[in-house]
């Protein structure tokens, strides 16, 4: 079977995209899709999306960790099917799209940044020393000293498999506050079981939860990551985070066609 084929990254945040609106991909073979994002034996990376036909939208994004496993909303993700869905011509600068956690609606800046609407947020934990709340991907949010040095991988590890979220786990973003608006994270991520360059739902939740915590007012954001800058946005109306808006780049890297 031969498999065509297109790479993306958002903020260093890399997908396989494919276009598989012919159904013709095997999505129910999690060797496969965990072969096709590993890194010495495959493609190589952090997922594989899936575009697809929907009825009520420009189309479906159907999104697999690199463990083979398909999974919740991915915020990066969801940007780079958006400038892909675009190079196909499927879309102009503007769609409405269905993913796991339903219709998001994305738009691209004269500059070319994708614009993400993700869901609203009616709920944020607040514990003594951590946040927890759904963007929607499950997210524990902890501020950390010394970011740069901090061991992402064992202490994300160890919170994603502890008791605290049982065995559907949780990604673990660690946090340092750099001034008001502006926010360091390093994220590990299920699925993935690694730290990635940027998480797209993980920088939407560091935003509402340092806004929910009272850390800053701002409702605009910006998220240093390891692989560049997102910026998020929202309004807050009561307890709930309303038109929350993820921004940031979604390059094309190369295409090509594998033989499985």
């Amino acid at each position: 079977m031969t498999i065509h084929f297109s790479k993306y990254q958002g903020t260093g945040n890399d997908f396989i995209i494919i276009d598989n609106r012919n159904n013709q991909f095997p999505s129910e073979n999690v060797a496969l899709i965990e072969q096709l994002c590993h890194r010495r034996f495959g493609i190589g990376a952090d997922g594989l999306i899936l575009l697809e036909n929907d009825k009520v939208s420009d189309f479906k994004m159907v999104y697999f960790n690199s463990d083979g496993n398909q999974s919740s909303m991915c915020g990066n993700g969801g940007r780079c099917i958006v400038a892909f869905a675009k190079k196909l011509g499927i879309i102009k600068n503007q769609t409405t799209f269905l993913a796991t956690d339903g219709l998001h609606f994305a738009s691209f800046s004269p500059e070319g940044i994708v614009a993400l609407q993700m869901k609203e947020v009616d709920e944020v934990q607040i514990f003594d020393h951590h946040i927890f709340l759904n963007t929607g991907s499950p997210h524990h949010v902890q501020l950390v000293e010394n970011l740069q040095n901090f061991d992402v991988k064992n202490q994300g590890r160890e919170i994603r498999n502890s008791s605290l979220y049982g065995k559907a786990g949780s990604n673990i973003n660690f946090v340092s506050q750099e001034n008001p608006e502006t926010f360091s994270l390093r994220t590990y991520e299920r699925g993935v079981e690694d730290e990635t360059l940027s998480c797209g739902t993980g920088a939407t939740a560091v935003a509402i939860a340092m806004h929910a915590s009272g850390k800053t007012t701002s409702e605009n954001i910006k998220l240093n990551v390891q692989g560049g800058q997102l910026e998020v946005s929202f309004l807050k109306i009561g307890e709930n985070y309303t038109t929350v808006y993820l921004k940031g780049p979604a390059t094309f890297v190369f295409e090509g066609k594998i033989e499985v």
